[in-house]
């Protein structure tokens, strides 16, 4: 079998590619939050940077190139009511780089053209996708997983680096930017609660997601740590005492929430690989973004009440993200050897 041409990869390139730009990115940051009390992981956390950002542009020259040459199919997953919840991570992308530039450089312009581009294709994206959900016939109870909430990860992550960068804007922009945020946080929020009713009436009343979707069970981490670090940085940016306690409130519930939910993922992880129900795919890149983002916001509870135990949990948390990301990785880069992760699923 000879090695699929540009074309071909382009035709199938499948949308939820950038969930590894995602999952790099946020190793990248905590690592580089680590650094502070270890400047060890200072050097692999900056060349993770940079490693992530080529990454995202060698992906997007196949994205793009589906987009201008192959729009049909292109339309064709975005359509569909699972693929399509994974073409969001492409703006997701953008914003997770948009915070890294942030933290690893100086290059302020760059962050704020990467969140801009990153923060309205995203909200074209979450439009595009529930509206096509809202107005099919064809979805069904078997085709909701936690990957339906990738668009509402994609808007509450906007305040993560939106929420540093409206120091670098001022007047109407920075006006704009701050309603931006607060709509990304407020849909998103009120999104993951609807679906995650919607999940786990699945879990308990019909099959669970198995085989390339066994991964998606991890996606619930994402919003549970994004969500109330969004919310700290708003607080903290509109100057407002009063929410930044609430926020601190929000942050311990959703990360007790997310401690539980870590247990569990494990938990039904160990059970499908057990029974032969989690073979590779690119959906593996699923346990990474999510993890960092525990990660991040168990982070954020010790910096904000200084327990020593949440800072060891987040270093055990940290170290899992490590060791996936790095599996994932190997069986990612294999794949393309092989050429057999671009063909088009059987």
């Amino acid at each position: 079998m000879s090695y699929p041409r540009f074309a071909e990869i382009s035709r199938s390139f499948a949308p939820g590619w950038f969930a590894a730009v995602m999952g790099s990115g946020v190793l990248a940051m905590t690592t580089a939050s680590l650094a502070v009390r270890w400047p060890l992981l200072a050097l692999p956390a900056l060349l993770l940077h940079w490693f992530n950002s080529l990454l995202f542009v060698l992906l997007a020259l196949p994205w793009l190139s589906q987009w201008l040459r192959f729009r049909s199919q292109a339309m064709q997953m975005l359509a569909h009511p699972v693929q399509g919840n994974f073409y969001p991570t492409f703006s997701i992308a953008l914003l997770v780089l948009a915070a890294q530039w942030l933290v690893f450089t100086d290059c302020v312009a760059v962050a704020l053209v990467l969140w801009w581009l990153g923060a309205l294709l995203h909200l074209l994206f979450s439009f595009a996708v529930l509206f096509l959900v809202f107005r099919g016939e064809q979805v069904g109870m078997e085709h909701v997983t936690p990957a339906s909430f990738i668009p509402a990860v994609g808007l509450v992550v906007m305040p993560l680096a939106g929420g540093p960068l409206l120091a670098r804007m001022d007047g109407l922009l920075r006006e704009w930017a701050l309603l931006l945020n607060i709509l990304g946080l407020g849909a998103g929020s009120m999104m993951y609660l609807a679906l995650l009713g919607l999940v786990f009436q699945r879990k308990y009343l019909h099959r669970p997601a198995q085989g390339v979707l066994a991964p998606t069970v991890w996606i619930h981490l994402a919003p549970l740590g994004v969500i109330p670090v969004s919310l700290l940085n708003l607080a903290e940016v509109l100057a407002m005492p009063a929410v930044r306690e609430l926020a601190l409130l929000v942050l311990l519930v959703f990360w007790g929430f997310a401690m539980w939910w870590l247990v569990m993922a494990v938990l039904l992880t160990v059970a499908a690989h057990a029974a032969g129900q989690l073979p590779f795919a690119l959906s593996w890149w699923g346990f990474t973004f999510p993890l960092g983002a525990l990660v991040a916001a168990s982070l954020r509870v010790h910096q904000s009440f200084g327990w020593s135990a949440v800072f060891a949990i987040a270093v055990a948390v940290w170290l899992l993200l490590v060791a996936l990301w790095a599996t994932t990785l190997l069986r990612t880069l294999r794949a393309v050897a092989s050429g057999a992760i671009f063909l088009p699923p059987r």
